[in-house]
């Protein structure tokens, strides 16, 4: 086979997509349509400027392009999916309309009766405003979300145009410009004030538009009260009712609880940004757990923790209460308290307690799920029965944000809560337990 033909068995490398990358000079255009067609960016952008000269035919397929070429597709890195420009467009736009201005201000002295002399010095001025005009759209709609720029860059930028035109506007009423026939000077005058205005047009319609938003959003909150005042005067009496009659344990009240959680973060929470912290995971948890155990999970939060839910008091919490929801059932109480110097959460239940004594020596399940996780972390845990035997009681303390890690350990009555091994308690689901010997006291 000839070195031809093998040449033109192999297939040819496909074509790179037609779009602008993120990290351009400008717009992108020339550097995205140069990687499609394999030429370089330098002919391209030459291209379109010979283009321009024909009758603005390169202008023309330029912007087209600009409107309808998408950017390269998101790789959900946000620094690479983030579009930066390296040059600066809005100044660029603001110096041109300066030059215009200038050469307005400089043809002015000639015979103002000549029809040249009139074309020498309108044509700057109507370029000076629509480039003024111009920086000030591309400084509020592209530059403002660059964070190399941002709303210092709009602010200045919109201050620059608007000294040029205002700078022409003295000019024509006051300056050389003022000797031209009146009609001239009128329309001039109306042109530049026209100008003035479309260059603070986008603060205008983004205030506008922030205030619609703003009585948009208002609105809303006014209807979600009074749904809220209505729900909570009939539904939510009528769910806490049910639950009380009902009692905590029964299928009935695990139903009602559920309900009433539901109802009552759509009513009060559906506006409000998840926070994962630890209150607003444990209570996620708590919702869990009603879900899939006749448990009844109450949680109290006192002071700011600064505590994530990613933390190891956080994954040990859960285990705590996992283990009340699943042994003891009935009645769960979280009491989370934040302090300066640490986090304190303490989880009762008033299932069967036991003592330290009572523990099998072979039981290793939270010892290591709860007791060696927080003595990992610095902190430390304790398990103990309640006052006169009755349930139990896990005091968690997050290492002190003071001391250094590591010195707070176990207390030495310490004791096995009474789950089975759990791995890995931040990732478990309480609905694929299985819950049984619900009321089964695990040291036996």
């Amino acid at each position: 086979m000839s070195p031809n033909a093998q040449a033109a068995t192999v297939p040819r490398a496909p074509r790179p997509r037609l779009s602008r990358p993120r990290s351009c000079l400008a717009t992108g255009v020339s550097a995205g349509l140069a990687r499609h067609l394999g030429w370089p960016v330098g002919v391209v952008r030459a291209a379109f400027i010979g283009l321009s000269l024909l009758s603005g035919m390169g202008i023309l397929l330029y912007l087209w392009l600009w409107a309808f070429l998408p950017f390269d597709p998101a790789t959900g890195d946000a620094e690479a999916d983030t579009v930066t420009r390296r040059a600066p467009v809005a100044w660029g736009l603001v110096a041109g309309s300066a030059v215009a201005a200038g050469a307005a201000i400089v043809f002015a002295p000639y015979d103002y009766y000549d029809a040249w002399s009139v074309d020498r010095v309108l044509a700057p001025i109507l370029a000076a405003i629509v480039l003024a005009v111009s920086a000030s759209f591309w400084a509020t709609f592209v530059d403002r979300t660059d964070p190399e720029r941002g709303q210092r860059t709009e602010r200045l930028v919109r201050a620059a145009a608007t000294i040029v035109l205002g700078v022409l506007v003295i000019a024509v009423f006051l300056g050389p410009l003022a000797a031209w026939r009146s009609l001239y000077v009128l329309l001039v005058g109306v042109a530049l004030l026209l100008g003035i205005a479309l260059v603070f047009a986008p603060v205008l319609l983004r205030l506008w538009r922030e205030l619609g938003a703003e009585r948009t959003r208002r609105i809303r909150e006014e209807q979600r009260s009074e749904i809220a005042a209505h729900l909570h005067d009939s539904v939510l009496q009528t769910l806490a009712l049910i639950q009380n009659r009902a009692g905590a344990s029964s299928e009935v009240a695990r139903i009602a609880r559920a309900q009433e959680r539901e109802l009552r973060s759509w009513l009060f929470e559906a506006d409000t940004p998840a926070d994962s912290d630890l209150a607003t995971d444990l209570r996620d948890w708590a919702a869990a757990l009603e879900l899939d155990y006749p448990v009844r999970v109450d949680i109290v939060t006192v002071g700011e923790s600064g505590e994530r839910a990613s933390g190891e008091i956080a994954a040990a919490a859960r285990e705590a209460m996992l283990n009340a929801a699943r042994h003891a059932g009935g009645e769960v109480s979280v009491y989370i308290e934040g302090t300066a110097d640490a986090v304190e959460v303490y989880v009762r239940d008033r299932g069967p307690g036991f003592t330290v004594a009572d523990v099998a020596a072979d039981r290793l399940g939270v010892r290591e799920s709860i007791i060696g996780r927080m003595r990992r972390a610095g902190g430390s845990a304790t398990v103990r029965p309640g006052a006169g035997g009755s349930g139990t009681e896990v005091r968690l303390r997050s290492a002190a944000r003071t001391a250094a890690r590591g010195q707070n350990g176990v207390s030495a009555d310490a004791a096995e809560v009474r789950v089975p091994d759990t791995q890995n308690p931040q990732h478990q689901n309480p609905r694929h337990q299985n819950p049984q010997h619900q009321h089964q006291n695990p040291r036996k």
